[in-house]
């Protein structure tokens, strides 16, 4: 019980000095805090008001699908934006809008054209508005801060259209430059296919024939000659036989005419021309078995056959009507004379050999051109695969080339689309979405914020100085400072006696901080009403 007695009288203690504390410093106190808040106040309205105008431009996307028409500008508009807000914010560009709204010309001293740049740069703000799903700029707001709010719109509609005008010219160029370094690439690239077409047409004009796609061909006519060659050999092997035939024939005849035989010169003929029938059957026998009976060689034998045999047959009947006795007279004066008649087999036979002699002599020219025919076509296909590397260089850089010319081609045609939807102003542009603003409260000072900094600097400036007067006070004040100061406990206690006089400054100097703490409060909440509606 004792002990909460004890409890209550140390809160009360503490209380009460509390309350002697402010009781003490209260002016201390108050009238710092006062200061503090009204410098900070007074200074925001000292401070020159600054009104901002602000514009918002939307970034429209292009009306012609991509799909259809590809861009042939860069898609990557947070460069682009920063490339014209460079353009814009150029020396010269702002001081075309500096000396047409005569701006920054306020102030004691004059400001060259450098200093009015680098303001006006401060004072222009660009923020980007982002789509928060796909991350992608959609708008950008264009802010200008200046003291009077009629300026600040100006400038803001000037600068909104410096930005919609130079997006389009910007986008216009880089189109159209686009399009002039695809054509000069694209006529490059046409000077070297022309240069690689050049190249395979000289390079077919000097292997005509030994060209790869022409090597079936030439397999074939090579086949062909061959076959030719062969059957020319066939001939020329059948002429010689002949020739060898007749030759014997024409001996047997002059040996049988020489003879004095009985027989008489019929007899002669008509064996004769039966050994060379023999002769003619088993040389056709031989080339049935080779041949069919369409060969020109079987045909030709053929007639011949039936030639002699038709001529056996006349001789026949000639040596029937005339007898033996003239025949033979004609025959013996006709040898011992030395000259043989056209229709004498001897002089038939003769007139053979001559035509089967000619017959070797074409044959054998022929087959020395077929071979020449046959040994060229063999060199070409020799000499196929070397001219086929060849060629297929030539016709790799040629195909690639092509490619070249024709990837170059389609991209022209694109970048003329796309140029001209640039000119037409069907691609991406800027549009204003909210015009610029008039502003009609200022952007800055911002009075009511400024109020509340004023409350914490003076309530740290009351706080500081009312505890410097209590720190560097030597007097005692207290029961408590006087018992730690004292060797041995207090037995009693004598009570503070104030005389009239006291206790009337006491009042007074009490009446007088509640006033002043009234009208300090007072004059700060009408301050901050005042900077709020004015604000």
């Amino acid at each position: 019980m004792a002990e909460d007695i004890d409890g209550e009288k140390g809160e009360q203690f503490e209380i009460q000095r509390y309350l002697d504390l402010v009781r003490r410093r209260h002016l201390h106190f108050l009238i710092p805090f006062f200061l503090g808040w009204l410098m900070i106040w007074g200074l925001s309205w000292i401070i020159p008001a600054r009104y901002k105008s602000t514009t918002l431009i939307l970034v429209e996307q292009p009306t012609m699908p991509k799909n259809y028409v590809v861009p042939n500008v860069s898609d990557d508009l947070q460069d682009r934006l920063q490339s014209i807000t460079q353009q814009i914010l150029s020396r010269t560009r702002l001081l075309l809008i500096i000396n047409k709204l005569d701006l920054y010309g306020e102030g004691r001293r004059a400001r060259t054209d450098s200093d009015k740049v680098d303001l006006m740069r401060k004072d222009i703000e660009i923020e980007l508005v982002h789509d928060p799903q796909r991350e992608q700029i959609t708008a950008f707001r264009i802010n200008y801060s200046a003291h009077n709010p009629h300026v600040a719109q100006e400038v803001t509609a000037e600068l909104t259209d410096l930005f919609i005008s130079d997006n389009l010219q910007v986008r216009q160029r880089e189109s159209e430059e686009t399009t002039k370094f695809i054509t000069s690439q694209l006529d490059s690239a046409r000077l070297s296919l022309a240069a690689q077409e050049a190249k395979v047409r000289e390079f077919d004009g000097q292997h005509v024939g030994e060209l790869p796609s022409q090597q079936a061909s030439n397999m074939q006519i090579l086949s062909g000659l061959q076959s030719q060659m062969q059957s020319e050999q066939d001939a020329l092997n059948t002429a010689k036989q002949q020739r060898v035939y007749l030759q014997s024939l024409i001996e047997q005849s002059r040996a049988l005419h020489s003879s004095t035989r009985a027989d008489g010169p019929a007899t002669v003929t008509e064996s004769a021309s039966d050994v060379q029938l023999d002769q003619m059957k088993e040389k056709l026998a031989d080339l049935r078995s080779r041949y069919t009976e369409l060969h020109p060689d079987v045909q030709q034998l053929k007639k011949e056959i039936a030639a002699a045999e038709k001529k056996r047959a006349a001789h026949l009947g000639d040596s029937k009507s005339e007898g033996n006795a003239g025949a033979q007279r004609e025959g013996l004066s006709a040898v011992s004379a030395g000259t043989l008649s056209p229709s004498s087999p001897l002089a038939q036979l003769q007139s053979q050999l001559q035509g089967t002699q000619a017959e070797i002599a074409n044959r054998e020219e022929a087959l020395a051109g077929l071979k020449a025919k046959i040994d060229s076509y063999q060199s070409r296909l020799n000499s196929e695969p070397v001219v086929e590397q060849q060629l297929a260089d030539l016709t790799r850089g040629y195909d690639q080339s092509k490619a070249d010319y024709d990837d170059l081609l389609k991209k022209k045609n694109e970048s003329e689309m796309a140029t001209s939807m640039e000119q037409m102003q069907q691609g991406e542009r800027f549009s204003t979405l909210d015009p610029p603003s008039l502003p009609v409260k200022p952007d800055s000072p911002n009075r009511v914020r400024m109020c509340g900094i004023g409350l914490g600097l003076g309530l740290a400036l009351g706080f500081l100085v009312a505890g410097g007067f209590e720190f560097f006070d030597d007097r005692i004040h207290s029961e408590k400072q006087i018992k730690s100061l004292l060797p041995m406990e207090a037995f009693s206690e004598i009570p503070e006696v104030l005389t009239t006089g006291q206790q009337r400054s006491r009042k007074a100097r009490a009446v007088l901080g509640w006033s002043l703490a009234a009208v300090f409060i007072c004059a700060i909440l009408l301050g901050s009403a005042f900077s709020y509606l004015h604000s």
